[in-house]
C-alpha cells in the first residue's frame, strides 16, 4: 500500500457511462479527479451494432456536447427518432411527432459503445483525471476528507466519492443508504434485427399480454428490440435460435416492419422498481442507476442519470468559495435539486407498468379509452414530448 495518500477533489466509483460522464465533467471544470473503472470493452469481432442501446433525449444531448463528446460521435452510426407510434391492447394508438410538437426530433438511438469509447478518448486528454484500473475495496469518511482503498494497494482521498456504480452500488452499501427494490417479475430482451421494409426513423411501441415490446430505428435498415417478457417467457425467447426469434418478433410487432433478420444475439437482463431513501451522505453523492432505477418501458433511465451528473455538476460549478466538495449543505442542494424529476418518472413508469399488468376485459378498456384520449389532445402530447426530452 502507498505510504501516501494521493489527492484529489472528487473520486468516482464506477466506469459505466454515467461515472464516466461524471468523471469528464468534473476533469473538463479543473477539478483533480479520480475514476476507478475499467475501460470501454468495444463491439465483439463482426458484431455490426451494439446490443445495448439508449434513446438519448435533448437533455442528454445538451449534456454530452456540452462536454464535447456528442461532437466526437460517428454521425452515421446515430439514429435519430422523428415521430413515436405506441399502441395499446385494445386497438388504441398515440402517434408522437417531433415536427407536431416543434423539436428537432423525439430522441437519438445510440449504441453504448459508441458513448464510451468517446468518454474513453476524451478522459485520455484531461490532465487533471487519474484513471485506476482497480477495485475499490474500502471507504471511511471523516470531518475534514473521505478515503477509498484500492484491491491494486493505492490509497485516494478526497473531498467528494460518487458512487455511479450501477444498481448493486459497493458505495450505497458503504454510505448506509437503505435500497428499496420491488422485482417486476420480468426480464428485458434486447437484440438488433435487420428489416424488410424501412422504419422511417419512427420508434414503435406494443403493449400485449402484460408485456412491453418496442422496435428503436438504427441508421439504415436495422432496429433495436427491447422487449419486457415475464421472465418466464423471456427465457424461452433467449433460448431461441436468431431465425426462432426474429419469428416471434415479427409475430408480436404485428409484422410492421416486414421480415426481420436478427444480427445480435439476444440478451436479458432483470427489471425492477429500486429507490433508496437518500442520494448523498457526509461526502458522498449517489447517481444513476445506483441513485434509483426505472421501469425501461419510456427508454429515460440513462437520461434520469445523465440529469443527477448535469446537476451535482452544475451544484459544484456555482458553490461557495468557502465551501468543499463534501460539503453536506452543497450535497443537499443536490438532492432537493434531484428529487422531484427522479420522483415523477418513477411514478409514471411504474404507474404505466401496473396499469398495463391489469387483466379483464373492463381494465383493458379503460387503459385504451385512457390512451385514445390523450391522442386526441394535442396540448397532452406536447407536454408529454416535452417532458421526455428533460
Amino acid at each position: 500500500m502507498t505510504s501516501h495518500p494521493l489527492k484529489f477533489h472528487a473520486v468516482v466509483v464506477g466506469g459505466g457511462l454515467v461515472g464516466k460522464t461524471a468523471a469528464l465533467a468534473f476533469a473538463q471544470s479543473g477539478l483533480r479527479t479520480a475514476l476507478i473503472a475499467s475501460r470501454a470493452a468495444g463491439l465483439p469481432p463482426g458484431a455490426a451494432f451494439d446490443s445495448r442501446i439508449y434513446a438519448l433525449s435533448s437533455s442528454s444531448q445538451t449534456l454530452l456536447e456540452r462536454l464535447r463528446v456528442w461532437q466526437a460521435l460517428d454521425r452515421a452510426r446515430l439514429g435519430p427518432v422523428f415521430d413515436m407510434r405506441v399502441f395499446g391492447d385494445a386497438h388504441a394508438e398515440l402517434h408522437f411527432s417531433a415536427f407536431q410538437a416543434s423539436v428537432p426530433q423525439l430522441a437519438w438511438i445510440v449504441e453504448s459503445s459508441l458513448i464510451e469509447q468517446s468518454l474513453d478518448t476524451a478522459l485520455r486528454f484531461q490532465p487533471s483525471l487519474s484513471w485506476f484500473e482497480s477495485r475499490a475495496q474500502g471507504m471511511t469518511v471523516e470531518a475534514d476528507a473521505a478515503h477509498v482503498a484500492l484491491a491494486s494497494g493505492e490509497m485516494l482521498e478526497t473531498d467528494l466519492i460518487v458512487g455511479a456504480d450501477g444498481a448493486h452500488s459497493w458505495v450505497r452499501a458503504q454510505m448506509g443508504a437503505k435500497m428499496t427494490r420491488r422485482d417486476y417479475r420480468q426480464t428485458g430482451i434486447v437484440a438488433n434485427f435487420k428489416t424488410q421494409r424501412p422504419h422511417g426513423e419512427t420508434a414503435y411501441q406494443w403493449f400485449r399480454d402484460s408485456e412491453i415490446i418496442a422496435l428503436l430505428p438504427l441508421p439504415g435498415d436495422h432496429v433495436s428490440l427491447v422487449w419486457s417478457a415475464r421472465t418466464e417467457h423471456a427465457d424461452e425467447l433467449v433460448a431461441l435460435d436468431p431465425a426462432q426469434l426474429a419469428a416471434q418478433v415479427e409475430t408480436a410487432t404485428q409484422n410492421m416492419l416486414g421480415t426481420l433478420d436478427c444480427v445480435t444475439p439476444a440478451q436479458g437482463f432483470p427489471l425492477g422498481l429500486q429507490t433508496v431513501d437518500k442520494l448523498v451522505a457526509p461526502r458522498v453523492a449517489l447517481v444513476g442507476d445506483a441513485a434509483h432505477l426505472i421501469h425501461p418501458l419510456a427508454g429515460q433511465g440513462m437520461n434520469l442519470g445523465l440529469r443527477d451528473v448535469a446537476a451535482l455538476a452544475d451544484v459544484i460549478a456555482n458553490k461557495e468559495s468557502f465551501r468543499d466538495l463534501g460539503d453536506p449543505i452543497l450535497l443537499r442542494r443536490y438532492e432537493r435539486a434531484r428529487r422531484e424529476d427522479i420522483q415523477k418518472l418513477m411514478f409514471a413508469t411504474d404507474g404505466l407498468q401496473r396499469l398495463f399488468s391489469v387483466p379483464g376485459t373492463l381494465a383493458r378498456a379503460v387503459r385504451n379509452t385512457g390512451m385514445a384520449f390523450v391522442g386526441a389532445q394535442p396540448l397532452v402530447k406536447r407536454w408529454l414530448v416535452s417532458a421526455a426530452l428533460g
